[in-house]
């Protein structure tokens, strides 16, 4: 797609400074989504396996560890990976997106961990159902948790 088809948000500074930043829409934060949903499948898997290893040992303890590392992983994966890497998750890298703060500063840490906490409520009811939609109606592309965080996904062009 043109880069001039894509929607545009014009970001004012306090200094006075005006830009224009590229949304990053739908369609393209799913594909994101989805490398990121293979990214912690692998590292999943790969925590299975050494669990099943261990668990020849230590029985089921090493299963339960493996299962609370999982859950653990599945929730620090974006955080992490957006404040390390300044808004962008593996996906998001592959796919040239970014996170930021609505007004185009850095994200807070606090802005991160709200946003990805409230990806909870955004897979209601049904994989993301209500964030999707949330995010066709509004006009920056923003789900539940950008709106919370005060934050949108931009288009590194």
């Amino acid at each position: 797609m043109s880069n001039d088809l894509r929607k545009r948000i014009l970001i004012q500074t306090p200094e006075g400074v005006a830009f224009s930043l590229y949304l990053a829409g739908p369609f393209t934060r799913f594909l994101a989504w989805i490398v990121d949903v293979l990214v912690i499948a692998a590292a999943t898997s790969a925590i299975f396996s050494i669990a099943n290893y261990f668990g020849a040992l230590v029985g089921n303890i090493a299963m339960a560890l493996a299962v609370l590392l999982i859950f653990a992983l599945a929730f620090a994966y974006r955080i992490a990976m957006e404040w390390y890497f300044r808004g962008q998750t593996v996906g998001k890298r592959m796919l040239r997106l970014r996170v930021m703060d609505a007004g185009g500063l850095r994200l807070q840490l606090s802005q991160i961990v709200l946003r990805n906490l409230i990806r909870v409520v955004d897979m209601l009811p049904l994989s993301y159902a209500l964030g999707g939609g949330v995010m066709l109606l509004n006009r920056r592309h923003q789900r539940l948790g950008d709106i919370a965080a005060n934050s949108i996904v931009t288009y590194l062009p």
